[in-house]
C-alpha cells in the first residue's frame, strides 16, 4: 500500500496515528545566537501507548555555552528516558538541558536530543517553546494519517552502560559469610534471614564453617546448615579447619600454629574425610574442604603452620582420600602465591583440588587484588574466604545500631563493597565475609554495648545483598562498556536464569540521573533495588524500552539491575 508523505505534524486521534514535526522560529535575545534560530520537534514513531521523538536546536551561534529548551504537553504525554540531555519533566511541564558529555555546542550551532514517552488518548505536537528564556510559537500541518500502524521497534539512543554478553569471564560460585567458628550456632530464623530469599532476607549462597579438632564439636552447626541447604538456594558449605588435633602437631598445642607432623599426613586426611562424611550422613553435604586457614599465621587461638611446599605433598600425597567433596589450598592471610602456587604446578597435586582460596588481609597493598594467571591457566576457581573490617566503631560505640550512620555506611560502602567490586573484576569466583551475625556485620548480634538487635538485618547486610541476592550461582560476568556520564560508576554485569544483572557502585557525592543501560536484546521487563545510607534494598522507578532501561543512580549508593529477557 501507497502513503501519503508525512511533512510537519505528529497528530493522534481515536484508532489513527499521525507523525509530523513542528518546526518553531525562535527569537533570542541580543548575542544570546544568531538570527533565524529555531527547533524541529518531530516524533518519530508511535506505538501502542507510547512514542520516540528528537528534538533539533539550530543556529544556536557561536555565543551560546549552555541551552534550557522547555514545552508543555497537553495530552497526559509522560517522557519515561531520554539521550544527550538533561530532561525533566513536573506535571505537564517539560525542561531539557545541554549536558557535558555533549561536548560544546558546535560551531554551525546545531544541537540534537531525543526521548521516548507514553502517551493517553491522543499525541499533539507542543506549539509553544521556550528556548533560554526566551518564547516562541509555531504552528502545525496536518497530513493523513497511515492506515496501520508501524511494526518497527522503539527507537533507541545512545547508551550509558551498554552489556556485551558475547565477552565473558568468570562463572560466579556465589558470595557469603562465616558462622561462629567457636561460639553457638545461627538460629533456624538467623539462617533463614542470611541465606533466604524474601523480603529483607540477604540471600547469601556460601557459609563457611569451622572443620573442629575435636568430633565431639561437629554437630554444633548441623541443624543450620541443613537450614541453608534447604531453605537457601544452591547454598554451598565451605569446611575451613584452624588447627588438626594437638596431639599430632610438633607443638603439641591446638595453638600458636605448630606443624602437622609429617607421620600424621594420613591421619589429618582421614580426620577431614571423617568430617564430611559425618556431615554428610546427616544431610549436610560439604561442598568445598579447605585444607587450612591461614597457614601463614600462627596466633595464640587454633592455628597451624604449613608451607607451599607442604601442603603440595599433602594434597598430592593424601587428597584422593578426602572423598564427596574438593579440596581448597590455601588461605593464606593475603592470597599469598607462596602458597598455592606449589600445588599449581604440580599435576599430581593440581589434580587433587578443586580450588584455590585466600584472604583479603593486605591482598591489596600486595597487588594481587587482581586476576590470579596460574589459577585460570589450570581452570581453579579462586574464593575470597575471609575479610573481616569494622574500623568505623571507633573502639565501641553503639553506631552499628543505627542505620543512617555516616561513618557506618561509608565504610560499608568505600571499602568492603568496592572490594566484592574489584574481586569480581579479579575474575575471582567467590567472596566470603568474616561472620555473617555480629554487630559490624550482616545481621546484629545483640550486644547491647553496639546497639544491634539480634537477628536483625544491618546497613551491611543489606548492601552486600544487592551481588548476592542478584549474582545468583552459575552466572556468568560479562563485559559491559560505560559512557562519560557513567564514568564516576563502578559496574558489572552478569548473565544467567534467563537475566541479565548488572551491579553498580556509585561512590560519588552526585546522582547519576536518567542513566540508559542497555541489554544485548529486547528484554520483557527490569526491575531496580539501591542501597544508600538512607534505603535498604529498596525497590527504585524503572523505565523499560526495547532493550533499554532508564534508571536514576543515586548518590554514595549501591544498586542492582536485573533484566528479565
Amino acid at each position: 500500500m501507497r502513503r501519503r508523505r508525512v511533512t510537519n505534524t505528529a497528530l493522534v486521534s481515536a484508532g489513527t496515528v499521525l507523525l509530523a514535526t513542528a518546526a518553531v522560529a525562535v527569537a533570542m535575545p541580543a548575542g544570546a545566537a544568531a538570527a533565524g534560530c529555531g527547533v524541529n520537534y518531530s516524533v518519530s514513531s508511535q506505538w501502542q501507548g507510547g512514542f520516540g521523538a528528537s528534538v533539533t536546536i539550530t543556529n544556536l551561534g557561536d555565543a551560546v555555552t549552555s541551552w534550557t529548551l522547555a514545552w508543555n504537553y497537553s495530552a497526559g504525554q509522560t517522557v519515561t528516558q531520554a539521550w544527550n540531555t538533561t530532561l525533566t519533566q513536573s506535571g505537564t511541564a517539560v525542561t531539557a538541558k545541554n549536558v557535558s558529555y555533549n561536548g560544546a555546542i558546535p560551531t554551525n550551532g546545531t544541537v540534537s536530543f531525543g526521548f521516548n514517552g507514553s502517551w493517553t488518548g491522543s499525541n499533539p505536537a507542543p506549539t509553544t517553546f521556550v528556548l533560554n528564556g526566551v518564547s516562541c510559537t509555531g504552528g502545525t500541518e496536518p497530513t493523513d494519517p497511515p492506515t496501520d500502524p508501524p511494526t518497527d521497534p522503539p527507537p533507541t539512543g545512545p547508551a550509558d552502560i551498554t552489556v556485551n554478553s558475547t565477552t565473558k569471564y568468570q562463572t560466579v560460585d556465589g558470595f557469603g559469610a562465616a558462622q561462629s567458628i567457636w561460639g553457638s550456632a545461627w538460629s533456624t530464623t538467623d539462617t533463614q534471614t542470611l541465606v533466604g530469599m524474601g523480603a529483607n532476607q540477604l540471600g547469601l549462597s556460601i557459609v563457611r564453617t569451622g572443620l573442629s579438632p575435636e568430633s565431639s564439636e561437629w554437630a554444633t552447626h548441623v541443624n543450620s546448615l541443613k537450614t541453608a541447604k534447604s531453605y537457601g538456594s544452591n547454598v554451598k558449605i565451605l569446611a575451613s579447619p584452624w588447627t588438626a588435633p594437638a596431639a599430632w602437631k610438633t607443638n603439641n598445642s591446638r595453638v600458636n600454629g605448630g606443624k602437622l607432623k609429617t607421620d600424621y599426613y594420613d591421619d589429618y586426611a582421614n580426620h577431614l574425610n571423617s568430617y564430611v562424611q559425618y556431615m554428610r550422613g546427616q544431610g549436610v553435604p560439604i561442598d568445598v574442604t579447605s585444607v587450612q586457614n591461614e597457614p601463614d599465621w600462627h596466633p595464640d587461638y587454633d592455628s597451624m603452620d604449613w608451607s607451599g611446599t607442604e601442603l603440595r605433598t599433602f594434597v598430592r600425597d593424601q587428597g584422593t582420600k578426602v572423598q564427596n567433596t574438593k579440596l581448597m589450598v590455601a588461605e593464606a592471610v593475603n592470597l599469598n602465591y607462596n602458597f598455592t602456587d606449589p600445588t599449581l604446578n604440580d599435576s599430581t597435586a593440581r589434580n587433587n583440588i578443586g580450588y584455590i582460596g585466600g584472604h583479603l588481609y593486605g591482598t591489596e597493598e600486595s597487588g594481587r587484588l587482581r586476576p590470579y594467571s596460574l589459577a585460570q591457566q589450570y581452570n581453579k576457581p579462586v574464593w575470597m574466604t575471609e575479610w573481616n573490617l569494622h574500623a568505623a566503631d571507633g573502639g565501641g560505640s553503639n553506631i552499628w545500631g543505627n542505620p543512617a550512620n555516616a561513618a557506618v555506611w561509608n565504610e560499608t560502602l568505600d571499602d568492603i563493597m568496592r572490594t566484592v567490586h574489584k574481586s569480581m573484576e579479579a575474575n575471582w569466583n567467590a567472596y566470603i565475609w568474616w561472620y555473617g551475625k555480629r554487630f559490624y556485620s550482616f545481621i546484629g548480634d545483640g550486644e547491647s554495648a553496639y546497639g544491634t538487635v539480634a537477628g536483625a538485618p544491618l546497613k551491611r547486610g543489606y548492601a552486600f545483598s544487592q551481588y548476592a541476592k542478584y549474582v545468583r550461582p552459575g552466572y556468568q560476568r560479562v563485559a559491559l562498556t560505560k559512557s562519560s556520564k557513567a564514568s564516576p560508576l563502578e559496574v558489572t554485569a552478569y548473565q544467567g536464569d534467563g537475566k541479565i544483572t548488572l551491579v553498580i557502585l556509585n561512590r560519588s557525592n552526585s546522582a547519576v540521573n536518567n542513566a540508559v543501560i542497555q541489554a544485548p536484546q529486547n528484554v520483557s521487563g527490569a526491575e531496580h533495588y539501591l542501597t544508600s545510607q538512607n534505603a535498604n534494598a529498596a525497590s527504585q522507578p524503572t523505565s523499560v524500552n526495547g532493550g533499554q532501561a532508564t534508571i536514576n543512580v543515586g548518590a554514595r549508593s549501591i544498586s542492582t539491575l536485573v533484566f528479565t529477557l
